[in-house]
C-alpha cells in the first residue's frame, strides 16, 4: 500500500461536512485477477465492522466466487436501468447514492463507459460527482486504462485499450492501493478459472495474458504509481523531507561532441537501474553559442526526449553551481560527465570540476566518462 496522504483505516474521519470533497482511495493492478475488487471488499467490511456505513455503487464480480461471498452482507445500491431500443442495460445510479447518502462507497471498474443516455459519459465523472458530495469512495482500475500509458500498452500488449481515464484521476487520489501478485500467480489464477470461464483461458494466455506481457505491466503499475507519489511528494508541504523512490540520472551535455555518446550511456545507466533520466546544458550569460553548436544542442535534445528523458537548459555564470542546484532541484542520484579538457596546469590553478562538485553534492554518484573512443569504456565513479 502507498499513502498519499493520512488516509487510512486508522485516520479517516467520516464526519463531513458537505463543503469537504470526500477522500478517494483507488485500488490499482496489472490485470484483471489480481485481486482488488476483493481487496476493496475486504477492507470496506472492516470499516463496516467498525460502524462506518458502507454501501456498494457498482460491483463487477464477473462470475468470481470469491468476490461474490466478500461482498455478502455488504448493502447495495439498485442499479439504474437504461432502456435503448429493445435492451434493457444497467449502470451506477448515482442520484441513489447522492439521496442514500452513505460514508463511504465501493465504485469497481472505475474506466467503464457508461450506456449512451447516462447522466455521465465516463464512470469516474460519477466518481467525481460522488466525491464533491462529501462521500468516501473506494474504486478500482488497471493500469493500462491510464489514458498517458495507452500506446505504450499497446506496444507491449498489441491491444488497444479503449475505456480509459485521465492521469489527473490518478494525481488526485487521496490514496493509491497497488494491489500486486507475480505473473505466476497470475497465470495459476487463470488456468484455475478464477478470472475467465473455462472456454475463454487458452485464448487469454496466448494474448493479454502471455508472460511477457503480465512482466511488463507489472513493472509499468509499480512505476507509475511510483512516480505518481514523488510528484505528489515534490509538490506537497513536506518536499524538503523527500526522499526519491527512483534512481534519477542526470547527463551534463556541452558542445563537445562526445555529448551524444554522454546521453546514450546516461540512458543505459538510468534503464539499468530503471530510473528517470535529464540532460541538462549549462551556459555562460556572455557567451554565445555558434549555429553549429546550436544545432548540436538541438540534435542532443532531441535525442534525450527520443529515450525518454527530460532536457534542461539552464543560464548560470557558475556552471559547476548550476549543475549542483538542478541536481538538489530534481533529487538526482547520479550525475553523467564528460572527461575535463582543462590542461594540467588550469586544473592546478582553478581546481577540478569534478572536485568542486563534489563539495556540492554530498550523496550523488558521479561517473566520469573518457572524452575518446580508446577508453570509451572507463567508467570513473566517486
Amino acid at each position: 500500500m502507498i499513502n498519499k496522504s493520512e488516509f487510512s483505516n486508522q485516520s479517516i474521519s467520516y464526519q463531513h461536512l458537505k463543503k469537504h470533497r470526500g477522500k478517494h482511495r483507488m485500488y490499482i493492478g496489472m490485470a484483471p485477477g489480481v485481486g482488488k475488487t476483493f481487496r476493496m471488499l475486504q477492507e470496506a467490511r472492516e470499516l463496516r465492522e467498525e460502524g462506518i456505513d458502507v454501501v456498494i455503487g457498482l460491483l463487477e464480480t464477473h462470475g468470481r466466487k470469491e468476490t461474490a461471498a466478500e461482498a455478502e452482507g455488504l448493502e447495495i445500491v439498485p442499479r439504474l436501468l437504461i432502456t435503448r431500443g429493445a435492451t434493457t442495460l444497467s449502470e451506477m445510479d448515482t442520484d441513489t447514492i447522492l439521496a442514500r447518502q452513505p460514508q463511504l462507497v465501493l465504485v469497481d471498474e472505475l474506466a467503464h463507459t457508461n450506456v449512451p443516455g447516462s447522466p455521465c459519459e465516463k464512470r469516474y465523472q460519477d466518481v467525481e460527482i460522488i466525491l464533491e458530495a462529501g462521500i468516501d469512495v473506494f474504486s478500482t482500475v488497471n493500469i493500462q486504462h491510464l489514458e498517458s500509458l495507452n500506446d505504450l500498452v499497446a506496444k507491449i500488449t498489441g491491444v488497444v485499450v479503449r475505456e480509459r481515464i485521465p492521469d489527473r484521476v490518478l494525481d488526485e487520489a487521496d490514496e493509491v492501493v497497488v494491489v500486486d501478485v507475480t505473473p505466476e500467480t497470475l497465470e495459476e489464477r487463470l488456468i484455475e478459472g478464477k478470472i475467465y470461464a473455462s472456454e475463454k483461458i487458452d485464448q487469454a494466455l496466448q494474448n493479454f495474458f502471455q508472460r511477457r506481457n503480465l512482466v511488463a505491466l507489472r513493472e509499468l503499475a509499480l512505476r507509475e504509481v511510483a512516480d505518481n507519489i514523488e510528484q505528489s511528494a515534490e509538490t506537497s508541504k513536506l518536499a524538503g523531507q523527500f526522499c526519491t523512490v527512483q534512481e534519477r540520472v542526470l547527463v551534463c551535455v556541452s558542445t563537445y561532441p562526445n555529448s551524444a555518446q554522454l546521453l546514450r550511456r546516461g540512458f543505459r545507466l538510468a534503464t539499468i537501474m530503471r530510473g528517470r533520466l535529464y540532460g541538462l546544458f549549462v551556459i555562460h550569460p556572455e557567451r554565445f553559442l555558434t549555429k553549429e553548436e546550436s544545432l548540436y544542442l538541438e540534435n542532443c535534445e532531441h535525442l534525450c526526449r527520443e529515450v525518454g528523458g527530460e532536457f534542461l537548459r539552464v543560464t548560470d555564470s557558475n556552471i559547476t553551481k548550476a549543475i549542483a542546484e538542478v541536481a538538489h532541484k530534481y533529487h538526482i542520484t547520479q550525475v553523467v560527465l564528460g572527461q575535463t579538457r582543462k590542461s594540467r596546469w588550469q586544473l592546478f590553478l582553478h581546481g577540478s570540476p569534478v572536485q568542486k562538485l563534489l563539495r556540492y553534492l554530498k550523496d550523488v554518484d558521479l561517473h566520469i566518462i573518457a572524452a575518446d573512443n580508446s577508453t570509451a569504456k572507463k567508467n570513473i565513479q566517486y
